[in-house]
């Protein structure tokens, strides 16, 4: 099968390779050149992958659909639900597959989680904890990750995995949801020796509530003075779930030892393992003709969460 990879950064860097890993024919397209999207679009891929910056998925997720092409698109799914509401509801009356690239749900860790939570292996899912400091983006030119009009911003572009990830092990969703955003670098260099102001948020704090009483708080930031060791915990009513390093699984009970479960060789591999096994999966899909999930609705879900902490939200500073 053949693949249409729309953008030049992660979709080479990542989408790639991991597609070539599951023989798939591939080529790339510059995500501003609108007719090349097109004519790639109505070309001989069997999948449109698109991995432009959020403010142009919807023109190019249409732009597959109306060539009767199923569609793989990024995260953020859009700038906002309302924009991922209209591709979901395109590609469901066009009948095609769609996949949004939650990748990290192959984590084996994850889905680890996800069963012990559905098996009460820690009781009755009481809360999520989850802290990550990186520097990533420290010294990063400016660009349309630090646009907010442009669907810039690290919740969008991290907290959108965390909220899909909580969705996804805890089997539950999202009814509230509000929270911190921050900018921690107000201002990066544009790459022609001035400097521009950050308008979107590099780091955020987030609440949420579930229909069935389970809260998570999230604290997250891709630009920190220093990269420390992120801790992810589920807390049920007989105990507790910790993860580490996506591979390393703890069950923790009142006065017992902890069980120490290694899964960093069951599915592991870091994040390209994970991107690999979601790959492999759209590929089946792809071969049988059969729906799975991360998809569109799972886009819309996540859409729909992140606009409410951003209409809620308070700015640091402002």
């Amino acid at each position: 099968m053949k693949v249409a990879i729309v953008g030049r950064g992660f979709g080479a860097s990542a989408m790639k390779p991991a597609f070539e890993m599951h023989d798939w024919e591939v080529e790339i397209v510059p995500s501003r050149d609108m007719a090349a999207v097109e004519a790639s679009c109505a070309g001989d891929a069997d999948l449109i992958s698109i991995h432009s910056p959020p403010f142009q998925h919807k023109d190019h997720v249409l732009a597959a659909l109306a060539q009767g092409k199923p569609v793989l698109c990024d995260k953020p799914f859009g700038v906002n639900a309302t924009e991922a509401k209209a591709m979901r509801d395109a590609a469901k009356a066009a009948g095609l597959l769609h996949f949004l690239n939650f990748e990290m749900r192959c984590f084996a860790s994850w889905d680890r989680a996800r069963q012990m939570v559905a098996d009460g292996v820690i009781g009755d899912l009481v809360h999520f904890s989850w802290t990550k400091s990186a520097r990533l983006a420290r010294r990063r030119d400016h660009g349309w990750l630090h646009d907010a009009s442009l669907g810039g911003g690290w919740l969008g572009a991290s907290g959108s995995h965390d909220i899909d990830a909580l969705r996804f092990i805890s089997g539950d969703e999202v009814v509230a949801a509000g929270g911190l955003l921050r900018t921690e670098v107000k201002m990066r260099p544009d790459g022609e020796g001035g400097e521009v102001e950050s308008t979107a948020d590099d780091a955020f704090s987030m609440w949420l509530e579930f229909s069935r009483g389970t809260t998570a708080s999230i604290d997250s930031t891709f630009a920190s003075s220093v990269a420390l060791p992120g801790t992810f915990n589920l807390f049920g009513s007989e105990g507790a779930i910790s993860i580490a390093d996506d591979a390393h699984l703890s069950v923790i009970r009142h006065k017992q030892e902890p069980e120490q479960i290694d899964l960093s060789g069951d599915g592991g591999g870091g994040f390209m393992g994970a991107l690999g096994g979601w790959i492999a999966r759209v590929t089946e899909s792809m071969k049988t003709g059969t729906q799975i999930a991360p998809n569109f609705d799972d886009g819309v879900a996540t859409a729909e969460v992140m606009d409410m902490v951003r209409a809620s939200a308070r700015r640091a500073g402002g």
